[in-house]
């Protein structure tokens, strides 16, 4: 089996994509490595500085030295970012979190994507991994992250589903934020369309290319 080490931005990411493993590709050795200061300072700043890029060239030499086989983040509003740490450590495979399931989109057939996030910054970096003959359609459910980081579960799904009935004329919808994973059979339900997430693509990407 495989070494993976699994860098978060976010304090809400590792739950999904361990139980993504857990459920498609158990018996793996997991390291979670976290900063979830990330986030907030690009929350903060409004956009990605070299400083950042340094930050995760770190914490990826971190991940590295212990003999990982493979490195998968877990936040999408660092595209250009991972891409300077895949440049580097390559040809060990070094995975933005979204590239699976853009990849399963693409397989798909589906032209109009809607786009649902609940971190504003995903927007202006995951939307230009899609080509450009993909009409993305993004969707910010406002108020569920903060739901989220106070703990309260259920309205950060209530309020992901309801901003998620805004997408109900593109042809699937993608979920932007490993914590969104959960919330997927509930915007299946109301929207009727199919849902991709980003722990589920990711860990089968992952599993073709080591397995």
């Amino acid at each position: 089996m495989a070494r993976i080490t699994l860098i978060h931005a976010l304090r809400h990411s590792p739950p999904p994509i361990e139980a993504a493993f857990a459920r498609l590709w158990p018996g793996n050795t997991l390291m979670n490595l976290m900063d979830d200061s990330l986030s907030a300072d690009l929350a903060r700043q409004g956009k990605l500085t070299p400083e950042m890029t340094q930050r995760f060239r770190t914490l990826s030499d971190y991940a590295t030295g212990t003999g990982s086989d493979a490195i998968l983040f877990t936040c999408s509003a660092f595209g250009p970012c991972i891409e300077a740490v895949a440049a580097e450590h390559a040809p060990m495979p070094v995975l933005k979190p979204n590239e699976a399931m853009i990849e399963e989109i693409l397989a798909s057939g589906a032209k109009k994507v809607g786009l649902l996030v609940t971190f504003q910054g995903t927007i202006p970096s995951m939307t230009p991994e899609f080509p450009a003959d993909i009409e993305v359609v993004p969707c910010v459910a406002e108020g569920a992250l903060a739901a989220l980081d106070a703990g309260d579960v259920a309205t950060h799904d209530r309020l992901a589903t309801e901003a998620s009935l805004k997408l109900k004329d593109c042809d699937v919808i993608a979920l932007g934020q490993f914590s969104l994973a959960h919330v997927a059979p509930m915007v299946a339900a109301a929207t009727g369309k199919r849902v991709f997430t980003t722990p589920d693509s990711a860990v089968r990407k992952l599993q073709k290319l080591l397995a």
